[in-house]
């Protein structure tokens, strides 16, 4: 079992930045990829960034390249989103998820992916 927390979120005005955590707990973190997903209003779950087990490989949608960079601290059994730029279209409830298949890349789909976290609220106004 993995418990995963995110935290972070809020309003922001376009141009902004903010920075989500997830913080997590029940397994041994550095055993694992993470990843962050979104879901924007009337839109499907959409793949923002990945990150492998010890942060060597990190994978960012298009959407997202050059302003959103993910990060992970496995000595806080943190992973982080830096979001840069922000714009009215990134506006969306944000989830951490965590592979724990013992997945050398990590994925780009929902599916591959085994536990969730509650999410958080980003909203950028413009």
């Amino acid at each position: 079992q993995v418990q995963l927390v995110e935290s972070g979120g809020g309003l922001v005005q376009a141009g902004g930045s903010l920075r989500l955590s997830c913080a997590a707990s029940g397994r041994t973190f550095s055993s694992y990829p993470m990843g962050w997903f979104r879901r924007a209003p009337g839109k499907e779950r959409e793949f923002v960034a990945a990150s492998s087990r010890s942060g060597g490989r990190t994978f960012h949608a298009d959407s997202v390249k050059g302003r959103f960079t993910i990060s992970r601290d496995n000595a806080k059994n943190t992973v982080y989103l830096q979001m840069n730029s922000l714009k009215p279209a990134d506006t969306a409830v944000y989830y951490c998820a965590a592979d724990v298949r013992y997945t050398l890349v990590p994925g780009t789909y929902a599916s591959d992916y085994d536990y969730w976290g509650q999410g958080t609220q980003v909203t950028v106004s413009s």
